[in-house]
C-alpha cells in the first residue's frame, strides 16, 4: 500500500478524472475531506455524484489521478487490498437497500455476523447500541416490510454504523421519503457528524435537506439531544461541493454558496 502524501485526512481526490467512452464524467476533480467534517455533493443528474462515492468505494477506477481514504492511496489497489480500506467505509445506500429476508437484527449486524469473528452476544450488543442510536431498539426483531420507509432509512443506517466505519458515505438517503420523515433522517446524520464525530459525504439533490444539515447542529443540553442552527465553529465543519460538466464548480460553506452571484448556481438554488 502506497503511503499517505496527503496528510490526516478521511478522503482526498487529486485531479480525479474518469470517462466512459467519449463521456466525460469526471474532469480533474480534486477535494479533501477531514476527519470529523462533511461534504455535500449537489449537482444535475448524470454531474458524477454518485461515482464519487463508487470511487471511493474502489467500485470504480479513475483513468488518471490518485484517491487516498484514511491515508491509504486506493486508485490502483488491487481488489484483495481493497476490502480492508472498505472496512474503514459505511454505505448507506438510496432506499435503504435491506435484506428483506432479515431481520432488523439480522441485517443491521449482517457484516459483523458475517465477516468477522466477534462473538454473536457482542454482536448483538453492537446492534443494540446502533439501533438505540437511531431510536428504533423495539423494532430489533421486525422484518423490513414491516418498518415505514423513515424506519428503513434509520436500519440501513444503524448497519452502516455497526463496523465503527471511521467515514460514512450516504447516496441520497432522503429521496422519496416526505418532509417531516425525511427531517429525521437529516437529524440522524447530523448527529453522526457532531455527536460522533464521523466523516462523512452525502450525495443528495435534495436542497432543502442539503441546507439543514449545513446549517444545523447535534448538541447535548441538560442530558437532552437538541438540534439548533449551527454555531459558525460547527458550520465551518460542512462545505458544499457542486459539480458542473465534471468539473468542480464550487466548494464551500452554506452562507457562500447561497450569496453566490454565479448564474449557474443561482439557477440551480432556485
Amino acid at each position: 500500500m502506497e503511503p499517505d502524501r496527503s496528510g490526516a485526512a478521511a478522503v482526498v481526490f487529486e485531479d480525479v478524472s474518469l470517462a466512459f467512452d467519449d463521456k466525460v464524467i469526471l474532469d480533474e476533480v480534486s477535494f479533501t475531506l477531514d476527519h470529523g467534517h462533511m461534504k455535500i455533493i449537489l449537482g444535475a443528474s448524470g454531474a458524477g455524484k454518485s461515482t464519487v462515492l463508487r470511487l471511493i468505494l474502489g467500485l470504480l477506477k479513475p483513468d488518471s489521478g490518485s484517491i487516498f481514504i484514511n491515508g491509504v492511496r486506493i486508485d490502483q489497489m488491487a481488489e484483495r487490498d481493497l476490502m480492508k480500506v472498505r472496512d474503514g467505509l459505511g454505505m448507506v445506500f438510496q432506499e435503504g437497500a435491506l435484506f428483506d429476508s432479515l431481520t432488523v437484527r439480522e441485517n443491521v449486524g449482517y457484516k459483523l455476523f458475517e465477516e468477522t469473528d466477534m462473538p454473536i452476544p457482542h454482536v448483538d450488543a453492537r446492534v443494540n447500541e446502533v439501533l438505540g442510536f437511531v431510536g428504533l431498539s423495539e423494532f430489533r426483531d421486525r422484518m423490513p416490510s414491516e418498518l415505514s420507509g423513515g424506519q428503513r432509512r434509520r436500519v440501513a443506517i444503524a448497519r452502516a454504523l455497526a463496523a465503527k466505519p471511521r467515514v460514512l458515505l450516504y447516496d441520497e438517503p432522503t429521496t422519496g421519503l416526505d418532509p417531516i420523515t425525511a427531517l429525521t433522517i437529516d437529524d440522524q446524520v447530523i448527529k453522526l457528524r457532531d455527536l460522533e464525530h464521523v466523516s462523512s459525504i452525502v450525495v443528495t439533490h435534495q436542497l432543502r435537506d442539503a441546507f439543514h444539515i449545513a446549517t444545523h447542529e447535534a448538541a447535548m443540553a441538560n442530558g437532552q439531544l437538541e438540534f439548533r442552527k449551527a454555531s459558525p465553529e460547527r458550520a465551518a465543519l460542512t462545505e458544499f461541493i457542486m459539480l458542473k460538466d465534471g468539473k468542480v464548480a464550487f466548494e464551500g460553506p452554506a452562507p457562500e454558496l447561497q450569496e453566490s452571484d454565479d448564474e449557474y448556481l443561482r439557477a440551480f438554488l432556485s
